[in-house]
């Protein structure tokens, strides 16, 4: 998640991030006026913090009371290189971490902070004051991509297109060469086994284990290049859901066998639907690639909503910008059947989705939902 620049004046409230806690129950986003945290199955609100001053980033440590923030919008209330870890029980800072660049992204556990920089990931104990542990040098990283488990760490490698996976028990670093181009989104499975990457083409996510960093698959959004907005696995790890610009929900199925790395015929992954959305034309010789990828079994349009006149031009051009554009289509999963696709800016939505098993093996996507979850 990225911190963002100077914004233009505006008199409505503006969510400038979006981050859902470890298990999805909760999610928080910061505000140009302080961060507030909403219940994700009834999109509840049960805190919120007022600074009359910008929070960019907002990051929830499970249900605990400490929170990751840092500074954002037209008046920030803090730095844009400070991580401030703050005490909403003491309802202050607890602990603060200084950095010579803009935070762009942060990770909490007990034992660690993970404070993700624009070229390198910082490691710290968890400790007054936080102690510093060690820094792996990244690609460009404007967004502030990194995700963290119990047992790994996983964040851009080096150059563009790697992926580096860190054991934290061992400090052992394990190299992904996921794409061609720079990576845009990745996400970590909910017991951290699986890694699921997009680059910046957006055409093609693929999925790793992160034990031994062996391909699972390779899954078709669509033909036409995408901005991915968020990917995410379901509890189970049985399924993947992602969103881009083009405005549209897929989920996935996930291989049989993908612990272990099981192959389909011809050394392809396993899919559910081994004919795909193509049908026996997959199976001819010679066909184009797309025709013979897994494509997902359902689909479905969110809304990015509707923003006031000017509000697109929200965010300043910043080479170190990764996005010109708020935060749109972050999913989280409520359980193995039922997600949230939630946006920023100021007609910021809530949106939940379930999957209807249509009979004969068929699934679709079906609304079950919305709000705009900052109106009074």
């Amino acid at each position: 998640m990225n911190t963002r620049p100077p914004l233009e004046t505006t008199s409505l409230p503006l969510v400038l991030s979006i981050t859902f806690n470890d298990d999805c129950s909760c999610f928080a986003v910061g505000l140009n006026t302080g961060f507030r945290i909403f219940s994700s199955e009834t999109c509840t609100q049960t805190t919120a913090r007022e600074f009359n001053a910008g929070v960019g980033l907002v990051q929830m440590m499970g249900k605990a009371n400490y929170l990751g923030i840092v500074g954002g919008g037209r008046k920030p209330k803090f730095a844009a290189n400070k991580l401030i870890l703050w005490d909403e029980g003491r309802s202050k800072s607890a602990l603060d971490i200084s950095a010579l660049t803009p935070v762009r992204g942060t990770q909490l556990s007990k034992e660690r902070i993970v404070v993700v920089l624009q070229n390198s990931v910082r490691l710290y104990k968890f400790a007054k004051p936080p102690s510093f542990i060690t820094a792996y040098e990244t690609a460009n990283n404007p967004l502030g991509l990194c995700r963290m488990s119990s047992r790994i760490i996983a964040f851009p490698g080096r150059s563009a297109g790697q992926v580096q996976v860190v054991e934290i028990a061992t400090s052992n670093v394990s190299i992904i060469p996921a794409h061609a181009a720079a990576i845009r989104a990745l996400q970590l499975s909910l017991d951290g086994e699986l890694i699921a990457t997009a680059s910046e083409t957006g055409t093609l996510i693929r999925v790793f284990s992160t034990r031994t960093c062996a391909k699972i698959a390779e899954l078709r959004r669509g033909i036409d290049p995408a901005a991915i907005f968020s990917l995410a696995f379901n509890p189970s790890g049985t399924m993947l859901a992602c969103t881009s610009d083009k405005s549209t929900l897929h989920v996935f199925d996930m291989p049989k066998g993908k612990r272990l790395g099981g192959q389909g015929e011809d050394g392809a992954p396993e899919t559910a639907n081994e004919q795909g959305k193509w049908g026996i034309l997959s199976k001819i010789p010679l066909m184009p690639r797309f025709v013979k990828d897994a494509y997902s079994f359902a689909t479905h349009p969110f809304e990015a909503g509707d923003e006031p006149s000017g509000a697109n031009q929200l965010l300043t051009e910043s080479s170190t910008l990764g996005t010109m554009r708020l935060p749109k289509g972050v999913i989280g999963w409520l359980d193995d059947t039922s997600l949230l696709v939630i946006g920023a800016g100021t007609d910021a939505r809530w949106e939940k989705f379930i999957i209807k098993d249509e009979g004969g093996g068929k699934r679709s996507l079906a609304k079950a939902g919305w709000k705009r979850y900052l109106a009074d």
